[in-house]
């Protein structure tokens, strides 16, 4: 079992780097927990070279901060037999801050932008949400971690994340919104990337040949440390 675990976890990035994620809402009566509707999540990521020169340029195009620079855990979760990823699907589990969330990502369109189904519910215990997950069969199949904070003007949102292979904006909302904010911040639409987080470590880990197997600080810098 143990030797079947570490396949499943070994190429996860490459799997779910074709994928979108899609939310499960679990709900108990008398638990602290919020549940969002599944709505429509459309978005473009875009390379960012310094954090707070963008944030220089969001205050000046009338947007605010409305979440702390944070820290952000996710774990991505499949079945042995790859029945997420096989109905082009993600189970993902978020810790960002002290907070907790499961979210599911139906499978989505690109085009200009990235488009897919999103539900997801805020959570009281993550620990014990996966001990129920690992219960019912499900295994992390991919891990990854950024700083994160978020912007808004009201009518959507952009957020800065540094990762341990760089730094990225996101900008979601509608469409035109997206494409007049990139325009307000001096992004082009060339800059635009509509792969998931998966998808980038899969083509970094090509550029700089590392061996890291989940996108973590201490699993970026192990490999780093191991090519000196």
């Amino acid at each position: 079992m143990a030797k079947r675990r570490q396949s499943h976890r070994v190429g996860a990035a490459r799997r779910f780097g074709e994928t979108a994620d899609l939310f499960l809402t679990p709900v108990e009566p008398g638990l602290p927990i919020l549940v969002a509707m599944p709505h429509v999540e459309v978005e473009v990521k875009f390379a960012v070279e310094s954090p707070r020169a963008l944030a220089r340029r969001l205050r000046t195009a009338g947007f605010r901060r409305v979440t702390p620079r944070a820290r952000e855990q996710n774990t991505l979760f499949d079945l042995p037999e790859e029945a997420l990823f096989r109905r082009g699907e993600l189970l993902r589990l978020r810790k960002y801050g002290s907070g907790w969330w499961l979210t599911h990502k139906a499978k989505g369109k690109r085009g200009r932008h990235k488009t897919r189904i999103e539900t997801e519910t805020r959570i009281a215990d993550g620990g014990k949400l996966k001990k129920i997950l690992l219960a019912l069969g499900y295994l992390p199949a991919f891990r990854y971690e950024k700083f994160r904070a978020a912007w808004s003007d009201g009518h959507g949102q952009v957020v800065i994340d540094e990762t341990p292979i760089g730094c990225f904006g996101e900008i979601e909302g509608p469409p035109r919104w997206i494409d007049r904010t990139a325009r307000r911040l001096g992004i082009s639409r060339a800059s635009y990337i509509t792969q998931n987080y998966a998808a980038l470590f899969l083509a970094w880990k090509r550029r700089t040949g590392s061996r890291a197997q989940e996108m973590t600080f201490r699993a970026v810098r192990a490999s780093r440390s191991r090519k000196r």
